[in-house]
């Protein structure tokens, strides 16, 4: 073979060798996937549940779900006759102490009073009686007639009645005046005591007409009608459609200085539209399981916080669970 046809050889095959190469470069460069990063995130909206704060069974359910309710609507009734039954009782009491109280304010009745007097005048004349006589034996006593013991019988005889005379008097001022300070005020705090808990049973029988706190849509009503809820179960969700917000989870190094009052735009599939997101929170997720990293010697760790944005304009139909996504 002569050196030409070789170097001819040579060089078809460099040739070749750059096209295979430029052929592959060109292959590569149409079939390499060149998109964007895109962040999906979701519609949320505020909610809320309504709730009891004392056990009954379901009596009745006056809301569907996605019906649209107003504060102060009436949206279940439970059936709790315990708290009726204390309800009788409390108010029982307070029967009884109001009772006590009014006696303890009107004092002794009229013919406690009159006893009392006739018992300290009985013993006020038993005084007279029982002084003239230890006059007389006093007298004796001093003129040699009677003993010292005779004469201090008689004096013990008239100083007990002076103490009986004293004791009915007491008993006598104690129907006048009626019972003391102290137990006027005892009185009038077991009745306080008594209405105390006649509003608590009453508190608690307004939790069995369940009201809606503030206006919304009914999206989740769990127990059925007949059913036993305990203290503080849910009865049904109550979603406020007018505080709806996206919710993107976005990993730091693809957040690029992204701050509160920043703006962005998102795709609503639902809709094949747009709409303006004005970012009003952003927080670490604070999990491991949201990191990522960013090389296999994990040299360290990327974390993924969570960004909420507030559409700037309303965008009428936004439900919660609809995708947006930002390119």
């Amino acid at each position: 073979m002569s050196k030409k046809t070789q170097h001819n050889n040579i060089l078809l095959a460099i040739i070749g060798f750059v096209a295979v190469v430029a052929a592959v470069a060109v292959i590569g460069y149409l079939t390499i996937d060149r998109s964007e990063d895109v962040i999906q995130g979701q519609v949320e909206v505020e909610e809320y549940r309504i709730s009891s704060k004392v056990p009954g069974r379901i009596l009745e359910i006056r809301v569907k779900e996605g019906d649209f309710v107003h504060a102060g609507d009436t949206v279940a009734i439970l059936e709790a006759p315990e708290v009726n039954a204390k309800k009788t009782q409390v108010q029982s009491l307070e029967q009884a102490a109001s009772a006590m109280s009014d006696m303890a304010e009107a004092g002794a009745r009229q013919e406690q009073i009159a006893g009392a007097k006739q018992l300290w005048q009985q013993a006020e004349v038993g005084v007279d009686i029982t002084k003239k006589s230890y006059e007389r034996i006093q007298r004796l006593y001093d003129e040699g007639v009677v003993t010292a013991q005779k004469r201090d019988e008689v004096l013990a005889q008239y100083q007990a009645a002076q103490a009986q005379a004293k004791a009915a008097k007491s008993q006598y001022d104690m129907a006048v005046n009626g019972a003391r300070q102290e137990e006027k005020r005892a009185a009038a705090a077991k009745v306080n005591q008594a209405r105390g808990a006649i509003q608590e049973v009453n508190s608690y029988l307004r939790e069995t007409i369940q009201v809606a706190q503030a206006d919304g849509e009914v999206s989740s009503i769990y127990p059925k009608v007949g059913e036993l809820v305990g203290t503080g179960s849910p009865i049904m969700t109550i979603s406020m459609m007018d505080e709806v917000w996206g919710a993107f989870n976005v990993r730091e190094d693809q957040l690029k200085g992204l701050k509160v009052g920043d703006t962005l735009t998102a795709y609503v599939p639902a809709f094949d539209k747009n709409v303006t997101l004005k970012v009003f929170n952003i927080k670490d997720m604070g999990s491991y399981a949201t990191w990522k990293a960013t090389k296999s010697s994990g040299q360290y760790d990327l974390k993924t916080f969570e960004v909420k944005a507030h559409p700037e304009k309303a965008f009428e139909g936004l439900r919660p669970g609809m995708s947006l996504v930002i390119k």
